[in-house]
């Protein structure tokens, strides 16, 4: 068993010709209409969106009758990933900033985006665990959330809060004045990106240093400054898992202004101030002849 939560248990598990897949199994007695309706939401838009490299593919469903008055189980035959980016998060901030190793996941992060996004549908709910490594090559997954945006519109409604707090985008959790639904577009999903490029960067999400109320206030809040350090240094390993997180500061490197211009962009409050995905790709410190200028940046600094 690779991973259990609710109605689910997600298995590693072998075929004839010993490859290995994920094989993640709901029990439908457990699982309420609307999670039901998100598990068959998951499926179709897999389908919808099979043969693409950076989106997880999923080899087969099926629903498994079952007996003695049991509703029986919801069967899907995926891809298995080696790792998750939440799991090699926490091995690499032991380690000082690579910018080589930032920009090759952050790249392959916005083209598996970049790819719902042109099938109309915002994921919502994008977070470090949503990205898996599948020989070496970095997948999206997880569309339990995720909606299909309306062809009339580039934001879908939502009748309640949703995602992961860390990485939630302000429209996702501020109200407007005489509504109660909330906004959620494409431009959400570029600030939780944004948060996963700031982790990937100083070793932890903008806000993760704030319990979740005061979380779910300063994120919609222009006036809490998010900090920009010039600076990334790696976490020293914890003796104690009670202890406080400390910084390696002899191992500080310093963060490209390009980089950092690019956190900023994907950070603004106001989502008419983000920068879209297409532009994010065409930035000059992915390709190799603008990691050649970064050098020359860290050798002035």
């Amino acid at each position: 068993m690779l991973g259990k939560g609710g109605s689910s248990r997600v298995y590693r598990v072998m075929d004839n010709s010993q490859e290995m897949f994920a094989l993640k199994r709901v029990s439908l007695d457990k699982t309420d209409p609307e999670s039901m309706n998100a598990y068959m939401n998951e499926i179709a838009l897999l389908k919808r969106l099979d043969g693409n490299h950076r989106i997880i593919r999923l080899i087969d469903s099926e629903v498994k009758a079952g007996g003695g008055g049991s509703k029986g189980h919801l069967m899907l035959v995926m891809e298995c990933g080696e790792i998750d980016l939440a799991k090699l998060l926490q091995e690499q901030q032991k380690e000082p900033l690579d910018l080589v190793w930032v920009s090759y996941y952050w790249k392959q992060m916005l083209q598996a985006v970049q790819v719902i996004h042109d099938e109309k549908i915002v994921h919502s709910d994008l977070k470090p665990a949503n990205f898996v490594l599948v020989r070496g090559q970095l997948k999206l997954i997880d569309f339990g959330i995720a909606n299909a945006i309306a062809n009339d519109t580039t934001n879908i409604q939502r009748d309640h809060q949703i995602g992961t707090v860390n990485y939630m985008s302000p429209e996702a959790i501020e109200l407007p004045d005489g509504m109660r639904r909330l906004k959620v577009g494409r431009l959400s999903d570029v600030w939780s990106l944004g948060c996963i490029l700031y982790q990937m960067v100083y070793g932890s999400p903008p806000f993760h240093h704030l319990t979740v109320y005061q979380k779910m206030k300063a994120i919609p809040d222009g006036s809490y400054p998010i900090e920009f350090p010039d600076y990334a240094s790696p976490l020293a390993p914890r003796s104690d898992a009670n202890s406080p997180p400390r910084r390696l500061e002899h191992l500080k490197v310093p963060v490209p202004p390009s980089v950092i211009e690019t956190m900023k962009r994907c950070l603004a409050r106001n989502p008419k101030e983000r920068a879209a995905i297409p532009e994010l790709l065409s930035e000059n410190w992915l390709t190799l002849r603008e990691r050649e200028c970064v050098i020359i940046q860290w050798c002035s600094l």
